[in-house]
């Protein structure tokens, strides 16, 4: 048997529903009836322009005032208003848009700025007032009404002495929400969801102090929570510097000034504005992070934009707006479509664009800017792999002499000296520059540059740069014996025989009393240290990846320093004298040599380095 017919929704079920659960915040119910109210007074506006409307337009801001004695919150447009059969289609019929009937009707004029959508944005009022009047005159020539309801399904309209175009929004704030009666918290609510909707929104007074002759009087004017036309909505061509840097300050009033800042303006495939600012970043990403403020139509929404920024951008700041956005009913975050997809395509590809114009059109600003610009860019080089192939042109690398090349310039500056026997050129780095000093000055001796990657974002950096570049390898400059950072062909022989090998390994394992040392005896020239401590490369970042991500619980080396292997200089002549030594002696030569090599690491530490004092100390008297 078939059956069919229609879906039936109960209004005394799902009214307490779009009052309670509809809306995450509360706060945001100002919010939608100030956009609502924005909507009456631009469709107006949009009228009059038509022709439709042809009386005076008169002052169209949208007031917001306080009764704390009758605890009343009201908001007051000079808009269309409604006709008593307006207010039973659009405030009666739950979800009827009038915003959206609107748009459908008049297609043929530009009315992308209208704000509503659903039709569900005006019962948000219940969320906090016990008893809600609609007081409204239509600009058509029809009586004013009063629509009230208690927050039941049932309601009343009755005819209102209101003589003037517009709507009072009245909401009578239940017990629980008395917190909205204060002026200080409607205040911050306007300022975060409303600073940048196109009709002047006013609450309060501002006091001003003005001459008159020898008199100064001080007088009160309407307080103005809004721009109508934020920057970000401007032509860019008719803005300076000092615009964008006071509308950075507006938005961040405790920040450093950025560096620099891109303006988004686009209006194919879709509609998007915006600017956003590269900020002078410290060593704590964390801290930069969503600054971003996600508007719609000039409503703010949120400044959650994971889905539409991609996460190395989140460290930038600014404003985007876009009617394209996806939203859900509550308008309260986004939902991913393709839209949103494209969107976040196109502000990375701007953000290249303006790194990449930075770059080639004044190289030197560029350069001066790099500590905070490099960490954009190798975060995004890290994260974002069609930002990795366009970043490699403007992507530079410091060296610890402070000059900078890109990766095609730096590969020319060591191909002489860091070719390895493979054709790989090797990038030598120290991530610690005073800690690393003398394995630095032992690689400048045979020529070598060292580049200097000591940002947070570096670790990442180097493995990303290894593995996405074919014939380059990174060393950090301790990871070998500088005969070995970068492998040639060349061998130098060790002076040792085999057996005088084995015999410094029980020696050094000896003094130190570990038998696991994992030493070996290595042919370096003479002037090289006796004993040195090296971390080699693939298992050091194995550590340092496993403390980023939460500590190494004793999985590497030993003493909590990391895969350490103590390399012997068999060719310096301390160890041919080890060798002829008594063998008390040679214990003590090679615990000193060995806590050297300690020390040049920074790894001698506690009782070990009081030992190595009291030791020097006596082999000096």
């Amino acid at each position: 048997m078939s059956v069919k017919g229609s879906i039936s929704v109960n209004t005394e079920n799902i009214f307490p529903i779009i009052k309670k659960f509809l809306y995450s915040d509360h706060d945001i119910f100002l919010r939608e009836l100030v956009a609502n109210a924005t909507d009456a007074t631009q469709k107006l506006q949009k009228l009059a322009g038509i022709g439709e409307f042809k009386g005076e337009l008169g002052d169209l801001s949208i007031r917001i005032s306080l009764d704390k004695e009758k605890k009343t919150l009201t908001i007051s447009d000079s808009g269309v208003g409604m006709t008593e059969e307006e207010v039973q289609k659009y405030i009666n019929q739950v979800a009827f848009s009038g915003a959206t009937e609107f748009v459908e009707k008049f297609k043929d004029i530009d009315t992308t700025s209208i704000i509503g959508k659903f039709g569900l944005g005006f019962y948000s009022a219940f969320m906090v007032a016990e008893k809600v009047e609609i007081v409204t005159k239509s600009y058509k020539d029809e009586p004013a009404v009063v629509w009230s309801c208690d927050g039941s399904t049932e309601f009343s309209i009755e005819p209102a002495d209101k003589t003037t175009r517009g709507t009072d929004i009245v909401l009578y704030i239940n017990a629980d929400s008395e917190e909205f009666l204060e002026d200080f918290r409607i205040g911050n609510i306007l300022k975060r969801y409303c600073r940048f909707m196109p009709v002047s929104i006013i609450f309060g007074k501002d006091s001003e102090k003005v001459k008159e002759g020898e008199e100064e009087k001080t007088i009160e004017k309407d307080h103005v929570v809004n721009a109508v036309q934020p920057l970000y909505a401007r032509d860019p061509q008719t803005l300076k510097d000092e615009d964008y840097l006071n509308f950075y300050r507006e938005l961040y009033p405790m920040a450093e000034d950025p560096l620099f800042w891109i303006h988004l303006n686009v209006d194919y495939p879709f509609n998007l504005t915006g600017i956003l600012y590269f900020p002078k970043v410290k060593n704590d990403i964390t801290l930069h992070k969503d600054k971003i403020q996600l508007f719609s139509r000039q409503v703010f929404i949120t400044d959650n934009v994971e889905d539409i920024v991609p996460e190395f951008l989140r460290l930038m700041h600014g404003v985007i707006d876009s009617p394209d956005i996806p939203l859900n009913v509550s308008r309260s975050y986004l939902q991913s479509d393709s839209n949103v997809k494209k969107i976040s395509n196109y502000i990375t590809r701007k953000v290249s664009d303006r790194l990449d114009e930075l770059f080639k059109t004044d190289r030197k600003t560029f350069e001066e800017k790099w500590e905070s610009i490099g960490l954009f860019i190798k975060y995004g080089m890290v994260s974002d792999e069609k930002f990795f192939e366009k970043a490699q042109k403007y992507c530079l690398y410091k060296n610890i002499e402070g000059a900078l090349f890109t990766l095609d310039e730096y590969k020319e500056k060591i191909q002489l000296n860091q070719v390895d026997k493979d054709g790989n050129s090797t990038f030598i780095y120290t991530s610690k520059p005073d800690e690393q000093n003398m394995f630095i000055r032992a690689a400048k001796n045979r020529g070598f540059d060292v580049l200097q990657m000591d940002s947070i974002i570096d670790n990442h950096f180097i493995s990303n740069v290894e593995y996405k570049l074919e014939k380059v390898r990174m060393k950090r400059v301790d990871a070998d014996t500088v005969d070995k950072l970068v492998e040639k062909d060349e061998k130098v022989e060790t002076i040792l025989t085999d057996d005088q090998k084995t015999k410094v390994s029980e020696i050094f394992k000896k003094a130190v009393k570990n038998e696991q040392l994992d030493l070996e005896i290595t042919a370096l020239s003479g002037d090289e240290l006796p004993v040195m401590i090296v971390r080699p490369e693939f298992m050091r970042r194995m550590q340092e990846m496993a403390e980023l991500q939460g500590g190494n619980n004793g999985m590497f080396g030993f003493n909590g320093f990391g895969a350490e292997k103590v390399m012997v200089n068999g060719n310096h002549p301390l160890i041919s004298k080890l060798l002829q030594a008594d063998e008390d002696k040679q214990e003590t030569v090679a615990r000193q040599a060995y806590d050297l090599a300690l020390l040049a690491q920074g790894m001698l530490k506690g009782e070990a380095l009081s030992n190595f004092i009291h030791r020097s100390v006596a082999m000096v008297d």
